[in-house]
């Protein structure tokens, strides 16, 4: 009997036991399905980095314009095409232009026949005032011979007083005449040379008028103007001109670029260009070639969360660098010396506080750590408390662990 109750009390126990022990035992850690994304902390320099998406763009660009209204006759060119200043790339046609360049030539010609036709009938009245001069100088020295004979007769008393006072009043007059006749000829040659001068005004300003009708009806040939390559016809790519438009003065053509000179445009997320500075260093990866460059120029405000950054290229293009080629930069912000960092995990902005999975010695399992982060590159991030060098910790996306401390690695 008593060995019976003993049995039942050492059952009742071990019942017990096994319920209770259970209860105070910790879940299981569960096993992630595949293998995460794992680094090792690591001390030392620590390089900060942005980068963006761009592409590549001419720093000189030139847009042809149409200088007067017009209708596009031809279009010489395509764009691809390499251009020279010389090169015509659209032909245009204004019919009304034409006609008021040939009247203003025709307009030229008349006032410069006018003008000979002026002068030769100013020629002939200064011949015919010399000749009236002449004549009056012979007279006023036919008569001073006869008023000095007078006058020697007089003395001699063959001649009256009369007869000489007359002869010498008739020399004092032609005497006066003939200065009189002089100063004619001075006044009617300035007066020939300001109505010739008012008439090579006259056909100076219908010269202008002329040479301007006729440089538009030469501008409706547009030129390229540059050594470049013709990009685009028309102001937007889907907006091209076409054969047969009209075309008022001022509307865009085309762009020429000089793809030997080319920067590039990337496009920094806002959050990240706060520490981008001008003359900082980048790189440009074109996909087919990395080329190194510098900070010249950002946007003063951002748009659609991006701020736009210009880099001048410093090395040499690789094939295939074209304008409006998409590429990737990355600029440096600084560089950091002696700190702890690790690979930037999914969700790690800086100055915050995270948790991350460090996995244990033998690397079978990991525990959750708070980590305090400080500042960030493209693919670092430093580690300010809760990690030191050496230590591994998981930076793959591990939310769906979220509720678990502790997980078991694969």
């Amino acid at each position: 009997m008593l060995r019976r109750s003993l049995y039942a009390a050492v059952t009742v126990l071990a019942v017990g036991l096994l319920f209770w022990a259970p209860s105070k035992m910790k879940p299981a850690a569960p096993s992630v399905d595949t293998a995460p994304w794992v680094d090792t902390v690591k001390r030392g320099p620590m390089v900060r980095q942005v980068r963006g998406t761009g592409t590549l763009v001419a720093e000189e660009i030139l847009w042809l314009p149409a200088l007067t209204d017009g209708r596009i006759d031809k279009i010489v060119v395509r764009p691809g095409t390499n251009v020279r200043p010389d090169t015509v790339v659209m032909e245009l046609s204004n019919p009304q232009l034409e006609l008021d360049a040939l009247n203003a030539e025709w307009e030229v010609k008349s006032a410069e026949a006018t003008y000979k036709d002026l002068a030769a009938r100013l020629q002939n009245q200064k011949l015919d005032q010399q000749a009236a001069a002449a004549r009056v100088a012979s007279e006023f020295q036919q008569a001073k011979l006869n008023a000095d004979v007078e006058a020697k007769l007089g003395e001699q008393g063959l001649s009256s007083d009369v007869k000489v006072q007359t002869t010498k009043a008739i020399a004092d007059e032609l005497k006066n005449r003939t200065s009189i006749e002089h100063e004619k000829i001075s006044s009617v040659a300035e007066s020939i040379e300001a109505q010739l001068a008012a008439q090579r005004v006259e056909i100076e300003k219908l010269r202008a008028e002329y040479e301007l009708k006729r440089k538009q009806v030469q501008q409706l040939k547009i030129r390229a103007g540059v050594v470049g390559v013709l990009q685009q016809l028309g102001a937007t790519p889907t907006t091209p001109v076409e054969v047969g438009q009209r075309v008022t003065a001022g509307a865009i053509l085309a762009k020429i670029a000089q793809p030997s000179r080319l920067k590039a445009e990337v496009k920094i997320a806002e959050t990240q260009a706060k520490d981008v500075k001008l003359g900082q260093s980048a790189e440009i990866d074109t996909r087919n070639g990395i080329i190194p460059g510098r900070v010249i120029r950002m946007d003063p405000a951002a748009q659609n969360g991006t701020v736009t950054v210009d880099v001048r290229l410093a090395g040499e293009l690789p094939p295939g660098a074209v304008p409006d080629l998409s590429v990737d930069g990355t600029v440096e912000l600084e560089r950091l010396d002696n700190v702890v960092f690790v690979g930037r995990p999914v969700f790690g902005q800086p100055n915050s506080t995270i948790t991350l999975f460090r996995v244990d010695p033998d690397g079978r399992e990991a525990n959750r750590v708070p980590v305090k982060l400080g500042r960030t590159s493209v693919n670092t991030i430093e580690i300010l408390d809760g990690l030191k060098p050496g230590d591994q910790v998981v930076l793959s996306d591990m939310s769906a662990y979220d509720q678990y401390s502790r997980i078991r690695l694969k």
